[in-house]
């Protein structure tokens, strides 16, 4: 199922209108999840970062044995013809994606050189800056690298992050604040996460049981270039409920403000707004 409208595909070397089936019922990746993608955006004419998401995931593919095959230079020249039938004002998500094939003689581990692949672009609208959502506890945890592929953006991680958001969803919040196996927060359900205390800024410290985000890393850097403190470092969920600010970072969204964390309330703050501002700014001098 499609989530936004305009779709085009990309898919056996050439650009298709509309969202195009590319993938077979024997397909290694259909029956045995063997997928990864990633998410870049274009909005107002901007694709930040948009080199750095096409070479992510040909190192999400390596690390889910599945043989990449397209450069990410090349790859990247897919996606700008690709966006040429756009309008600059159409906010567009970009999903390249990979998939096996074929597996070996057992069908499960996937044939090396043996990928699929195709990038999907869809009119996906921005949240407006306003927008803002609650989170709660969840009892499921992200895994770590011994019983599933962190390191990597793979679909078969998503159902895990499904139970949790329905699991919030279900008590009343938009979304999840996640513990790792040690209980420490990792992440949210669907974004990383980042608090405010005293006009400093914490955010979980990788610790390989959740994916870094391109854009966690981006706000990252223009907060330190600003002057504004950024500790990446243990945190609880008590350090959440203590915090003057929360917001999550993502791809699809770049800053999404929490205004909820169970009981707790907060007010969209200066930080959160100075980030969102900050990122664009970067984004609209930076060559994407």
């Amino acid at each position: 199922m499609a989530t936004g409208t305009k779709i085009k595909t990309y898919y056996d070397g050439a650009w298709h209108d509309g969202d195009v089936s590319v993938i077979k019922a024997a397909d290694h990746g259909a029956w045995l999840g063997t997928t990864v993608f990633d998410g870049a955006r274009m909005v107002d004419g901007l694709t930040p970062d948009l080199e750095a998401h096409c070479a992510r995931i040909n190192r999400s593919a390596k690390a889910l044995m599945i043989t990449p095959t397209v450069e990410t230079a090349d790859m990247v020249e897919m996606v700008r013809e690709g966006l040429k039938s756009y309008d600059k004002t159409d906010a567009i998500y970009i999903r390249p994606m990979y998939w096996a094939l074929a597996g070996d003689e057992l069908g499960i581990v996937p044939l090396k050189d043996a990928t699929g692949f195709a990038i999907s672009l869809e009119q996906i609208p921005m949240a407006p800056p306003e927008a803002a959502t609650t989170l709660t506890r969840t009892r499921f945890r992200r895994p770590v690298l011994e019983d599933n592929v962190v390191n990597a953006k793979a679909g078969c991680l998503y159902p895990n992050n499904a139970r949790m958001m329905v699991e919030a969803r279900a008590k009343g919040f938009g979304n999840a604040l996640v513990a790792d196996a040690l209980g420490n927060v990792a992440e949210s359900a669907s974004a990383n996460a980042f608090m405010v205390k005293d006009g400093e800024v914490f955010t979980p410290i990788p610790n390989g049981t959740f994916l870094a985000g391109i854009t966690r890393a981006r706000h990252i850097a223009n907060m330190r270039a600003d002057g504004i403190k950024v500790h990446e470092t243990v945190l609880s969920f008590d350090d959440f409920h203590a915090a003057d600010e929360v917001f999550l970072s993502g791809n699809m969204m770049k800053v999404t403000p929490v205004k909820a964390f169970d009981d707790t309330q907060y007010q969209i703050g200066p930080i959160t707004r100075h980030v969102r501002d900050m990122y664009w700014d970067w984004a609209a001098t930076a060559r994407n």
